[in-house]
């Protein structure tokens, strides 16, 4: 990798990236715990799509220290929107899965990936469940507050653990004829509302597959970096198109990971995306 993206380069942006992201959690989950549901300033983006007044105030924490240690990255995010540059690009979802942020939910985080030249090169995720950090760089482990991660070995579908995503824009028959093939091969699943959390759970074998039929670049793309680094196979679209329209992802555990080759098959996904 040529400079500025050598490794040094990358260790001070994840290291940025984990302090940002452990702060601004932090900070919204002290937000909500004095705030009820009624005054948290929610808006309706669509049917059962909201924002909140801390998405905005995380999103632009975030820029701001972007800006300040890394003057030359963009930042691409869910609220603020944003265009990628040669020098590098941020792609930031300040709270992921803010339904459950509202209602009080504990599945929710601070997803932060970094692209440069076309590739995925860190993946930062504060998980508000635990309070913990997890991070990837390319082609150096998956770890979760600085110790290593692994995908589950897990290798009877009887023993796996799915959770499955659903988005609005995709056909919820397609959603409950996924479902129902996992139950006929006894393989139990779950709806958790908040695609970067999914994805770290399969990173740290918690989980054996996380599945969505539509995301957004900013709700999967740490988790994805994150997931293959910690050894899950992984399908998705290619980055571009990511970026451009969104798209389905396939994580799971590699032992098991015949058992959902019908999901990257039906996707037209590509492994290792």
């Amino acid at each position: 990798m040529s400079a500025p993206f050598d490794i040094s380069s990358l260790q001070a942006r994840a290291e940025a990236a984990i302090r940002i992201a452990r702060r601004v959690g932090r900070e919204a989950a002290a937000f909500r715990a004095e705030a009820p549901p009624e005054t948290l300033a929610v808006e309706n983006k669509g049917l059962q799509d909201f924002v909140t007044a801390a998405d905005r105030r995380a999103e632009q924490a975030i820029r701001t220290a972007i800006a300040d240690e890394f003057p030359n990255d963009s930042v691409i995010g869910e609220e603020g929107g944003g265009h990628g540059r040669d020098s590098g690009t941020w792609v930031v979802d300040p709270i992921d899965g803010t339904t459950n942020f509202i209602r009080g939910f504990r599945h929710w985080g601070v997803s932060m990936a970094f692209i440069a030249g076309g590739e995925l090169l860190i993946g930062v995720i504060y998980d508000a469940t635990q309070d913990k950090i997890f991070h990837a760089i390319r082609g150096e482990g998956g770890f979760k507050e600085g110790q290593p991660i692994a995908a589950a070995k897990t290798s009877d579908p009887t023993q796996a653990i799915a959770i499955l995503g659903h988005s609005r824009r995709t056909d919820f028959e397609d959603y409950l004829a996924v479902s129902r093939r996992l139950y006929e091969r006894g393989i139990d699943y779950r709806r958790m509302g908040a695609a970067a959390i999914g994805l770290v759970r399969v990173a740290e074998g918690v989980a054996d597959l996380y599945y969505e039929r539509h995301l957004a670049a900013w709700d999967m793309l740490a988790g994805v970096l994150i997931a293959r680094e910690a050894g899950a196979i992984v399908a998705m679209p290619p980055l571009e198109q990511l970026l451009d329209r969104g798209g389905p992802v396939v994580a799971c555990a590699p032992r098991i990971a015949g058992e959902f080759a019908f999901l990257a098959e039906m996707e037209r996904l590509p492994t290792g995306g």
